[in-house]
């Protein structure tokens, strides 16, 4: 297989997976994840991010204590920074509705119903089931342009993962959980959480994890400019 066919078969096979197998993920493995994904572009070589590996106990205790904050007051829970603003306009507000209708049939969960919905939050913050959880932070005194270095690095993992044969989920959700994560992590102040992730072998057997999900054609969102 030529270079060219085997990028696009690994950007175009990366999903994000909702289910994950009881199958175990090496720490070794984890490690050269990171040392490929650290060789993403970042602005003058700033390198804003920084990563906690999460398994075993110390990720049970954690998904517990985030699972136990939810459930004490979903409204308590606070985003470090804005996920979207308070009216998210067209196109975008057309595309997300879409996808949540897609992900809520395949889930057998419908908008109206809020148990439903709560326990689909609760899988995200168990990682939905996956042996290894990743915390992702960086330093507050960085400006908005390293969350632009921060996806590059974000995607080398997701890529490194398919790569390994296995599957990830980004999860911004995780931002709500920084009091958590700031204890039971030893997180500084000084460090916003950006998101966690979900790494492990997909459960393809599950609904959510087949959604064919549409995307732009080329000239949907391109401009060719020839001066």
């Amino acid at each position: 297989m030529d270079a060219f066919k085997f990028t696009e078969e690994l950007i175009c096979g990366r999903q994000s997976k909702r289910g994950f197998l009881n199958r175990p993920v090496s720490i070794k493995t984890v490690r050269e994840i990171l040392s490929i994904a650290r060789y993403a572009p970042s602005s003058s070589n700033t390198q804003p991010w920084r990563c906690y590996v999460l398994t075993g106990t110390a990720r049970e205790k954690i998904v517990n204590a985030a699972v136990d904050a939810y459930r004490a007051g979903p409204d308590k829970l606070r985003h470090e920074y804005p996920f979207f603003p308070k009216e998210l306009p067209t196109p975008f507000s057309t595309r997300f509705n879409t996808f949540r209708g897609m992900l809520g049939d395949a889930q057998g969960v419908a908008r109206s119903d809020i148990v439903g919905r709560r326990r689909d939050v609760e899988r995200q913050f168990r990682f939905f089931d996956a042996p290894v959880g990743l915390i992702f932070t960086m330093d507050r005194r960085l400006e908005w342009a390293s969350f632009l270095c921060y996806g590059c690095f974000l995607q080398n993992i997701m890529l490194a993962a398919r790569a390994e044969g296995l599957d990830t989920c980004p999860q911004q959700i995780w931002s709500l959980q920084s009091a958590v994560l700031r204890v039971g992590l030893d997180i500084p102040d000084g460090e916003m959480v950006v998101a966690g992730m979900s790494l492990g072998y997909a459960d393809n057997d599950i609904p959510e994890n087949n959604m064919a999900l549409q995307k732009l054609d080329l000239d949907e969102f391109v401009s060719f400019i020839d001066a």
